[in-house]
């Protein structure tokens, strides 16, 4: 493992310095969005314009690499990325915003799927989930590091712009310089939404709500902290304390979902988290500081981790081959939900004040936990039909999904291999 860690430093300290520069930028448009007086439906569009962005880099992005190679596609996207930042200065106006936001989230996309997949390329079979935790810990470290960039300058000034910008180019530089050879890179096919549903219904509809609730946790965070009065320091906090959430609680849920009934510990998770964020509603806020940031941790403690147990579950309804298939396919839905999120969260803080942001991740936590009920109702899962969990995080996060869930397919071969001989056994 150690040999691994050594070959892929370049790109683990690269991606550390990208995830940073996304960190800082997501939480300060945010934040100068509000200083700007853009209307707080306005704010939300900007936020989901990354996702959209994020969902077409997704699914285009990996064609682009098969055509020209990854070194090239990576130099030309991390550019843009870098430049993009910059002209958020130039041009302050909602809609410039929101589609730089989008070619943002392209841009981004590029990147993890390049990075990836040179990652994925330097582990082997024994080492991959390891190496792919380490990788998890680094993403959302440097998610949650971003924030304190915030207290470097005045959000309202261009410094902190230019601090993302030169963070993101200097990402390139070890990557770029790396000697690894450039890995072989196959596209996933995806199957159908009505198949995929037909196979994991509780999969489907989990990741459409969890991409809602993460797209609204960390895109529309920074809009709530602003306008319950925070300073920058306490923004900076306020975010930090849901990445920090989501790398204390990944390991232990992933675990639990191991020795459990997949579809209970989500449901859990899912409650816990809505009770978490309803007590937010009803009983934290500025005045309350020390309890608006311990339950925070918990929201984002609960939420993070569903989507590893919702990706975990939805691949013990699949064979090998369909697991393949559907890597690209369960993205869809994630992308669709995290794209519509921040919007329909900023539309109802504009009409019911900022604390409608903690009622709706109760709202949809709750949705998550009631339709996985349902689904328990409906089918039993014996424990030893489900495969090993895998920490992974959404494009929330983010993460190219498209790539990562190929990755856990090389990770499970031998356990999917032995589900499949067992549910032959029994038929």
């Amino acid at each position: 493992m150690f040999a691994v860690l050594i070959s892929a430093w370049a790109l683990l300290a690269g991606m550390s310095l990208i995830m940073l520069g996304n960190g800082l930028q997501g939480t300060l448009l945010g934040i100068r969005a509000t200083m700007e007086g853009f209307p707080t439906t306005l704010t939300g569009l900007v936020m989901s314009g990354y996702f959209v962005g994020f969902l077409l880099g997704s699914i285009l992005v990996p064609k682009l690499v098969k055509s020209v190679g990854h070194v090239r596609v990576f130099a030309a996207l991390g550019s843009l990325a870098s430049t993009v930042v910059l002209l958020h200065i130039v041009f302050i106006d909602p809609w410039a915003w929101t589609l730089m936001r989008v070619v943002t989230g392209f841009c981004y996309a590029g990147l993890y799927v390049v990075a990836e997949s040179w990652i994925n390329d330097r582990a082997t079979n024994e080492t991959r989930g390891q190496l792919l935790a380490i990788y998890m810990v680094i993403v959302l470290c440097g998610m949650g590091g971003g924030q304190y960039l915030l207290i470097l300058a005045d959000p309202g000034g261009f410094v902190l712009f230019v601090l993302s910008s030169v963070l993101i180019s200097f990402a390139l530089i070890p990557i770029l310089l790396n000697k690894a050879p450039v890995p072989v890179f196959e596209t996933p096919e995806t199957v159908s939404l009505i198949g995929l549903y037909r196979l994991a219904p509780l999969g489907v509809v989990s990741a459409f709500g969890i991409g809602i609730a993460h797209a609204t946790l960390i895109g529309m965070g920074p809009v709530y902290a602003e306008n319950i009065g925070l300073r920058v320091e306490g923004i900076a906090f306020f975010m930090s304390m849901i990445f920090a959430g989501g790398i204390l609680f990944q390991w232990p849920l992933g675990r639990l979902s191991d020795h459990f009934d997949r579809r209970r510990v989500l449901t859990l998770a899912a409650l816990g988290t809505g009770v978490a964020a309803l007590a937010l509603a009803l009983l934290a806020g500025p005045d309350a500081p020390i309890l608006l940031f311990a339950l925070i941790l918990l929201v984002g403690g609960g939420s993070l981790p569903l989507y590893s147990i919702c990706i975990a579950h939805t691949n013990d309804n699949l064979t090998k081959e369909q697991m393949v298939a559907a890597s690209g396919t369960i993205y869809i839905f994630v992308g669709l939900g995290a794209s519509a999120g921040p919007t329909l969260v900023a539309f109802l803080m504009e009409q019911g004040g900022p604390v409608a942001y903690f009622y709706f991740l109760a709202f949809i936590h709750f949705a998550i936990a009631l339709f996985a009920l349902y689904r328990m109702s409906q089918r039993s899962v014996p424990l030893d039909e489900q495969g090993p969990s895998i920490n992974l995080a959404t494009a929330a996060a983010p993460l190219a999904t498209v790539v990562t869930v190929a990755n856990v397919r090389d990770h499970m071969d031998s356990e999917l291999a032995r589900m499949s001989s067992t549910r032959r056994r029994r038929m």
